[in-house]
Parts: C-alpha cells; sequence; structure tokens
C-alpha cells in the first residue's frame, strides 16, 4: 500500500509538472478533471504519463488527450521545437509547408507548427485549407522546401490525429525528396524533442503564409496528366471520400482528365472528423463501404472507388455475382502495374515483403527491374538504391504510387485516375477489370492473398506470438515442408515462412495494436480453368490461416 501511495504522488506530480508548462486551457482543465477524480482514474493517469508520444518514421500518432502520451498542443508544439531546431542544426534551408486534414486538433496543430517555425526564423507555408495528403507531398517538391508536416491520423478511429514529416530534396536526397523520413533522421529529430525545454520559452512567431489555390490547380493538373489525354473516357464512378478530405480535389482531377465527374456517397461527401456512417473509417475494415457499393449498384456504376480520409489510400469495387466485390491491394497493385506495363513504361516496379509475389512474376516474364523493401511507402520509394528510375510502387495496404516524379509516396487519387483509364479502355474493348485479372491469372498462376489480422489491447500479446513462432517455427504448412525460413530481426520485426507454393509474412502493425500475418499461395491454372484455380487457392488460404492462427497460439 505504501509502494501504491509513493507511485500516486510521484504519478500526481508529474502530472501537475506538466499543468505549468502546458499551453492549452482546455486540455490542463481535462487534466486537472482526471487528477481530482484521483484514485478512481490512477490507471487512466498512469496511461497518459506512460511515457512520451514516440516520434517515429511515421511521425506521431495518437489519442486526443491531455498528458505526454497523447496528440495535444503541448506535444505538437514540443515537436515542432525539436523539428525545426534539426532542420537548422542539419543546415537545411528553405520553406517549412504544412499541411492538414479535417480531424479535430487539426488545424490547431498546424497553426501551431508554423509559430514554432517562424518563431525560430524559418518561413512557414499553410495549405490554405484541409486537403488530402498527397498535396502536401507534392508541395514539398513543387514549392522546393526543406521539409513537410501533415497533421493527420490517416485512417486511425475518430478519437486519433497524427503528425508526420517529409524531407526534400536538400535533407532527403534524390530517392527522399518529397518521402516520409527514414533513419537515421527519425532518430535525430526524436532526440531534438527531447532536447526542447520548457515550452513557455520556446518562441513563437507570426502564423506563417497561407498558401492560394494556385497550388491546388498545380497538383490537379499534374494528377490529370498521369492518364492518356487520348484514351477512351466512358465509365461511370462511385466514389466515396469516407467523411475525410478527399472528394473536392479527386472530383476536380476526375474533370480535368476528361471524365464525367463521380457519383459521391452524399452522407459521406464531406468532411466530418466524427465518421459518424462508419465504425472504423478504413476502407479495409467489414462495412465501410456499405454505402458506396449501395450507391454504386443503384446508379449502374461500372466501378466503385474509396479513399480513406487523408486520400492516399484508393480502394476499388467491381461488379461480381450480382452484387460487388472489393478487390485486395495486391489485385489493384497488379492491374496497375500491368497496365502502365502495357503503356511501355520502363524502369523499377517495387513492393513490399508482404505483398504479393505476381508482381516479381510479371517484371521477370516481361524484363523489367524489380525490387521488394520493408513495409511503407518511405521504403517503397528509396527501391532500388537509385540504380533504376522507380515508375511504380505500391503497398497491399491500398497504398499506390504511379508517378514518383509527382508525388513521392502512396497517392489515393493519381491511382484513382489510372484505374478509371484502365477501366476505360477495358469497357471499350467489351472487358472488366476482373477479365483482366483472369488473364493474369491464366498468365502467371492465382495468386491469392488473405490476412490474418488480431486487434488486442494488451501488447504482450504481440510479443508473445512473436516469441512462440520463432521458438516453434513450423516444419510444414499445407502439408509441404517449409524450404525457407527469414527472420528480419534485428532490422524489423519480421518472419517469412515459405514452401513450394505458399508464403507467410508475419510482423506486428506499425501503426495500430495489431498483430498481422500476411498469406499467399499460387495456384496454377490448368486446361484454362481459372475458377478452379481460385477455388483452390481459396480453400489452401482458408487452411492456412487456420494453421498460422494455431501456431501463433491465437
Amino acid at each position: 500500500m505504501a509502494a501504491e501511495t509513493t507511485d500516486l504522488d510521484d504519478l500526481r506530480a508529474r502530472a501537475e509538472r506538466w499543468l505549468d508548462d502546458d499551453p492549452d486551457p482546455a486540455d490542463r482543465d481535462e487534466l486537472r478533471a482526471v487528477l481530482a477524480a484521483l484514485p478512481g482514474t490512477a490507471a487512466e493517469l498512469a496511461d497518459r504519463f506512460a511515457g512520451p508520444l514516440a516520434f517515429g518514421t511515421a511521425g506521431l500518432r495518437g489519442p486526443l488527450r491531455a498528458g505526454p502520451n497523447g496528440m495535444n498542443l503541448a506535444v505538437v508544439t514540443q515537436a515542432a521545437a525539436g523539428l525545426v531546431g534539426w532542420l537548422a542544426a542539419q543546415g537545411g534551408e528553405g520553406p517549412l509547408v504544412i499541411g492538414y486534414d479535417a480531424r479535430r486538433g487539426s488545424l490547431a496543430f498546424a497553426e501551431r507548427t508554423a509559430q514554432v517555425a517562424t518563431g525560430a526564423g524559418r518561413q512557414a507555408l499553410l495549405l490554405p485549407r484541409p486537403l488530402p495528403t498527397p498535396v502536401l507531398a507534392f508541395a514539398v517538391r513543387h514549392l522546393g522546401a526543406v521539409a513537410g508536416v501533415m497533421v493527420t491520423a490517416s485512417h486511425n478511429p475518430p478519437q486519433d490525429n497524427g503528425y508526420k514529416v517529409y524531407l526534400g530534396a536538400q535533407l532527403g536526397g534524390v530517392l527522399g525528396a518529397g518521402a516520409q523520413i527514414v533513419p537515421p533522421a527519425d532518430a535525430g529529430i526524436e532526440a531534438a524533442i527531447r532536447a526542447v525545454g520548457p515550452l513557455a520559452e520556446v518562441p513563437l512567431g507570426p502564423p506563417g503564409q497561407v498558401l492560394g489555390d494556385d497550388l491546388i490547380t498545380g497538383y490537379v493538373e499534374r494528377a490529370a496528366a498521369v492518364v492518356d489525354p487520348a484514351g477512351p473516357r466512358d465509365l461511370k464512378v462511385a466514389y466515396t471520400p469516407l467523411h475525410g478530405v478527399g472528394a473536392a480535389v479527386l472530383t476536380a482531377a476526375f474533370a480535368r482528365a476528361g471524365f464525367a465527374t463521380p457519383g459521391v456517397v452524399p452522407e459521406q461527401a464531406e468532411p466530418d472528423p466524427a465518421f459518424p456512417t462508419v465504425s472504423f473509417p478504413n476502407p479495409e475494415e467489414p462495412g465501410a463501404v456499405d454505402k458506396l457499393v449501395a450507391l454504386a449498384g443503384s446508379t449502374g456504376a461500372d466501378i466503385a472507388i474509396a479513399n480513406d480520409p487523408d486520400a492516399d489510400r484508393c480502394a476499388v469495387a467491381v461488379p461480381a455475382d450480382g452484387g460487388w466485390r472489393m478487390l485486395r491491394g495486391d489485385e489493384v497493385g497488379a492491374l496497375l502495374a500491368d497496365h502502365l506495363m502495357r503503356r511501355g513504361v520502363t524502369g523499377l516496379y517495387a513492393t513490399t515483403i508482404v505483398s504479393s509475389t505476381l508482381l516479381r512474376a510479371m517484371a521477370a516474364a516481361r524484363g523489367l527491374p524489380y525490387d521488394e523493401t520493408l513495409t511503407g511507402f518511405k521504403w517503397i520509394v528509396r527501391a532500388g538504391g537509385g540504380r533504376e528510375p522507380l515508375v511504380f510502387g505500391y503497398e497491399e495496404a491500398l497504398g499506390y504510387c504511379v508517378a514518383p516524379e509527382h508525388v513521392r509516396d502512396k497517392d489515393g487519387i493519381t491511382a484513382a485516375l489510372t484505374v478509371a483509364e484502365l477501366a476505360a479502355g477495358l469497357k471499350a474493348e467489351g472487358r472488366t477489370l476482373s477479365d483482366r485479372l483472369d488473364e493474369l491469372a491464366a498468365e502467371f498462376g492465382v495468386h491469392h492473398t488473405d490476412q490474418l489480422s488480431v486487434r488486442v489491447e494488451d501488447l504482450r500479446v504481440i510479443a508473445d506470438a512473436m516469441a512462440r513462432i520463432r521458438a516453434a517455427t513450423p516444419i510444414a504448412l499445407l502439408g509441404h515442408p517449409v524450404t525457407g525460413t527469414l527472420d528480419l530481426l534485428p532490422e524489423a520485426d519480421v518472419v517469412i515462412l515459405r514452401t513450394d507454393a505458399a508464403r507467410v509474412v508475419i510482423r506486428p502493425s506499425g501503426t495500430e495494436p495489431k498483430l498481422k500475418a500476411y498469406l499467399e499461395v499460387v495456384e496454377p491454372v490448368t486446361d484454362g480453368d481459372v475458377p478452379a484455380a481460385r477455388r483452390r487457392a481459396h480453400a489452401a488460404v482458408t487452411e492456412l490461416r487456420n494453421e498460422i492462427a494455431k501456431a501463433l497460439g491465437l
């Protein structure tokens, strides 16, 4: 009991010190209410002070709440001060460009970042309103900025927000110009953040310069130029931004490229930080695109497209068996790569270690360079080390980069345009995206992918599962011997298992409390019977999922 009292006293003292330095009156009131309710709120207070919200290669991401283990004005002030201090220490010259989405707190966090930058003597350029992440990534390159900050939590739950950092060419290099940071920059920025003194001593300058719509026009024009201006345009598209910020820019890009304006799900058309019509604002989650496919069906759309809330991801649904089917990220990735290859786009094609091996097979058959990286676009855009120019990269989590010189990150808007170009071209020939997938399967075999994804409350569950698979690695999967085992520690917490016809990649999620196992079975097509091969592959992946769940102790 004495030890518990001492711990609580220490926790209370830390909270009081935080209150003395917190610049946000609302956050101070929130924390005082937690303190006033002690000891009943001891667990909550301990969680808020479990440690500082860590700054990694994805920047910051966490729940909106007062205290060091949350997204709030104090944490953002410290992060901005550390970032601009690090930029100065590296000799970085040029403006800091800042974008933000429509989540709670995003505008205030963006404006505070601008004030910290100008207070340190650096020019700050703010995007004119809530906009997609790809617009910020474009702006870093287009404006010659030293760095960019995007305030967004992407497709996280409504109670979260985040803070992503991009570097310009001077500090990011040719491959990282306008890309997300990678080590050692993340560790350097984290150290600079921890070295920031009292927030009251961080100088705040004027609010910075708000950019005009010409930047958005520039993005839209470059995005529309990704597709062939002479290609077919007869296509009816249903679309949802999932209460995010993608609708205005995507519809403008479609119009600029000569496509009819997509029909937009009315209940989800405007930005809304509460995301009221979905339980989880991620197009991969069950139920998230129900309203989209309903609109597509009722309007006779040819395809349906969804962006995630910050529009850097793109999901595609197609008619199937009297209803609609969401394509997997690997399927869209293969379709886009095949389309670019058929258009004669030469250069490096890249994906990640957790994506399908179909892209590797396609590149090998067509004599094109290929590379695969760790997960995340910060690695994809650096694929190949610059030996060949990157022309296309994708990750199975609905992220696609079809124009690396336009946006050196995943871009759900140019991906949507390129999918529309492909679908319109196929429609003009009396074919569909599904037909093209069947043709790829007939040529390369059915590459059926799926996931075992487990969300946890206790992160020890993930650590225990990873320890179990390393200690008792399966020697056979689906009745076939495991012919290859690769453990990527210490570089990455990843275990890869291979047989002659299957592959499993197991890793913790980098952005959510999830353990993920990426499953793939390659099933040859015999006598041209693609549906039969798909049925065999589906059954095999179902069995594989059960085997891996058992091996992980889940």
